[in-house]
């Protein structure tokens, strides 16, 4: 299954000239670059979007990570972010929660129609792919456009660098971080004091070259896959420890179909070996990404002889590449040194908490937030355990992370005018981007670069001196897809005082982080009407704080009891042990778990 809308041809009449003018250009189509074009389309200016790849989406799509993470409550579901489940949720055939890593797995090429179906609704915007930046123009400290490999020169007013590896920033020599801090620059809890031997082996967090297995049957024999020229089984060998099966593993990322998601951390397909090669020429980070594919080859080689010749390569889920995304899923990037920069602390809850305190404006202290996550701080670096500060709590009968906000200044250079960014490139420390990194949060942070780039153009200011309650206002009255600015696990989009209570914590956050360390800080609304038709029947089990199970007939041992829904959460917290329960929800075997959406009287 393949996207039917293609991108632009290069020899295009709208493209026939060299030399192109556009008010908005968003270069990368990652999950960043691609909220951002949508958004600053919608916004009713004129934008160009131009990628490398012929699938938008990124991180969700072509990167092949389609089992997000973090941003999972119903109360974070805001935005591009709530729009896209939405849309996955009717487009999905057989459902979407199938691992046990996330509740959403789908087909990445799904997704990545979602994305072209959203672009060729928007006449106001232009795609073309298969190009690369080679320049970035500035005139003075201002960008004022990009040239690509193809001859093609494009000057705008506003430009995005939605790359994966924030070339733009590099190619305008616009001042970015790459690697580690150490603990004296911002006092970060988790930041080396100085350098050791894990900070020299990996500048930065591993990339993983993502692929999809697939089970054929017991009685099937799947072509065998090939092993690369570098290919040693004792790196993979250690995969399963720790786990009660090799089933176990697989079901981290399945998908319907029985296929499975490979993007494996533990002795699997993460790639760490001298990655200061993909900043370097275009030669060294050819071979780094070669280097990483053939570690991703060597794991599916091995655990088809590991578990036998009914597992093989999955077909048909990416163009031409079949089973294997079409590039790496890059956890860290260069990262822009911005007028605000996140770092650790920002991100970690107050004392007792279920999120941090709010970003704020220097000037008029109210909140700079434009968007948000929950994700627990994650680093990857193969083969050694890093311990980071915590960042997570129990909530809806299971692990969650804490929530924190993102400030507007994270987007928006220091010194260069001209410029946005929106993907992992941001103003963010390198322990604060294991949490700022995941695909909802780059989402978001697309999303309010492209409304910001749209009010830069109809404003006729620079991103630097606009003011951020216009962008709030914006994301907030999105007539499409209204987002959310500021995390509030009990918020949920349909509540009547959803844009009251955002608008009020945006003008007196010291309000919101009084409700930081409150369990329930909002009168709790039930849910709408469930998608779930399915009944269960059986006996309540509490086996401890937020931890909940459902004796049943359905499997011979109890089964796990989650809710993302607010009220869904309270209600199970008050029910006794012991207790006959009837209740609705979606049953996931790979949890094994059921989603609790109804607790009927």
């Amino acid at each position: 299954m393949s996207p039917t809308l293609d991108p632009l041809p290069l020899d295009s009449p709208i493209l026939d000239n060299p030399i192109a003018e556009t008010d908005v250009l968003v270069v990368g189509g990652g999950t960043g670059g691609t909220a951002a074009a949508i958004q600053a389309a919608r916004c009713g200016v004129r934008v160009l979007l131009a990628t490398e790849f012929s699938w938008l989406g990124g991180m969700l799509t072509a990167a092949g990570v389609c089992a997000p993470d973090g941003n999972e409550l119903t109360a974070l579901q805001t935005g591009l972010w709530g729009a896209f489940l939405q849309e996955l949720a009717q487009r999905q055939p057989q459902g979407l929660d199938w691992g046990w890593v996330s509740f959403f797995t789908y087909e990445p090429a799904i997704g990545a129609q979602i994305f072209a179906d959203w672009v060729a609704a928007l006449p106001n915007l232009r795609w073309i792919s298969g190009v690369r930046p080679v320049s970035v123009q500035r005139s003075g400290d201002r960008v004022t456009g990009v040239t690509f490999d193809s001859g093609l020169q494009v000057t705008a007013q506003i430009t995005i660098d939605g790359t994966e590896l924030g070339d733009l920033l590099a190619l305008g020599e616009v001042p970015y971080r790459w690697g580690w801090e150490w603990q004296d620059q911002w006092q970060e809890p988790t930041a080396p004091a100085g350098p050791t031997a894990l900070t020299e082996r990996f500048p930065v967090q591993a990339p993983t070259w993502v692929f999809y297995l697939q089970d054929f049957g017991p009685e099937a024999i799947a072509p065998e896959i090939p092993c690369p020229a570098d290919y040693d089984p004792t790196r993979y060998q250690a995969a399963f420890a720790g786990y009660a099966s090799a089933q176990r593993v697989l079901d981290y990322g399945r998908i319907a179909g029985d296929r499975f998601m490979i993007n494996w951390p533990q002795a699997g397909n993460d790639y760490g070996d001298d990655l200061d090669r993909l900043v370097g020429t275009a030669a060294d980070r050819a071979a780094a990404l070669q280097a990483a594919h053939d570690r991703s080859l060597g794991f599916a080689h091995w655990l088809q002889q590991t578990l036998g010749r009914r597992y093989g390569l999955a077909d048909h889920l990416f163009p031409d590449t079949e089973a294997f995304a079409l590039y790496p899923y890059f956890r860290e990037s260069r990262r822009l040194q911005g007028l605000a920069t996140v770092t650790e602390n920002q991100i970690l809850p107050v004392v007792g908490g279920w999120g941090a305190a709010l970003p704020r404006d220097p000037h008029s202290g109210a909140s700079s937030a434009i968007a948000y996550g929950n994700y627990p701080n994650d680093h990857h670096y193969p083969g050694e355990v890093f311990p980071l500060a915590p960042k997570s709590l129990r909530w809806g009968g299971r692990w969650t992370g804490t929530a924190f906000a993102l400030p507007y200044g994270c987007l928006v250079p220091q010194r260069v005018d001209g410029l946005l960014v929106c993907d992992k490139n941001i103003s963010v420390s390198h322990m604060a981007n294991g949490a700022t990194r995941l695909q909802p949060v780059v989402l978001g942070l697309g999303q309010a670069a492209g409304a910001a780039a749209a009010l830069c153009v109809q404003q006729h200011c620079q991103p630097r001196s606009l003011p951020v309650a216009a962008v709030q206002t914006a994301l907030l009255h999105d007539p499409q897809a209204p987002a959310a600015v500021i995390p509030c696990f009990g918020l949920t989009p349909d509540r009547d005082d959803w844009r009251s209570q955002q608008k009020h914590w945006i003008a007196h956050p010291q309000a919101y982080e009084q409700l930081l360390t409150q369990e329930h800080p909002l009168n709790l609304i039930p849910p709408p009407e469930p998608s779930a038709t399915l009944g269960f029947t059986g006996q309540f089990q509490r086996r401890g704080p937020q931890n909940y199970a459902l004796e049943t007939a359905l499997t011979p041992e109890p089964i796990s009891l989650v809710a993302l829904h607010p009220w869904v959460n309270y209600h199970l917290g008050q029910l006794e042990s012991g207790s006959s329960i009837v209740l609705r929800g979606r049953y996931n075997p790979s949890g094994p778990w059921i989603i609790v959406e109804d607790l009927p009287d």
